[in-house]
């Protein structure tokens, strides 16, 4: 499909490049831990710390995800991933929450990377917008969790 709109490129926007900013900071931060519990137990901190920084909508939504996700996928870790809270498998980033402050988005962001297992036919989704967690709302965060490490 061709675009018959020239546009000029015009680079990254200033959010894209702050959470590229974070992100070399994030690995930089891992780097210097010492101990494989002391990671794990740091980038949690880290975790937090994040989520208690956003505004009041974003922030008690990502508690719920957070929650969800530790409840649902035990041995998912948490950490940073370019200033989002994000879950890990074998340290590969299997989904991610993403305020909607952070891009001036009207709502927030329940991502999956190409790790999670949520491969369904030839099309699926891989991001879904969050505007209030629900306990149905809960469960469908609880089984796509799940089906992403499956």
């Amino acid at each position: 499909m061709s675009n018959t709109k020239t546009s000029t490129y015009e680079g990254f926007t200033a959010e894209e490049r702050a959470a590229m900013k974070e992100h070399a900071q994030e690995v930089k931060k891992e780097a210097r831990r010492k101990s494989r519990a002391d990671k794990a137990a740091e980038a949690e901190q880290d975790v937090l710390a994040k989520i208690a920084e956003m505004p009041d909508s974003d922030r008690i939504t990502a508690e719920c995800v957070h929650a969800i996700v530790k409840a649902a996928a035990p041995m998912l870790a948490p950490k940073l991933w370019y200033g989002m809270p994000a879950y890990a498998l074998d340290g590969t980033v299997v989904c991610f929450f993403q305020s909607a402050e952070k891009f001036k988005a009207r709502y927030a962001t329940l991502g999956f990377n190409d790790q999670a297992n949520l491969d369904e036919g030839t099309m699926w989704a891989t991001s879904f917008a969050l505007t209030d967690v629900t306990a149905e709302v809960e469960e469908r965060i609880s089984a796509l969790v799940r089906q992403a490490v499956s």
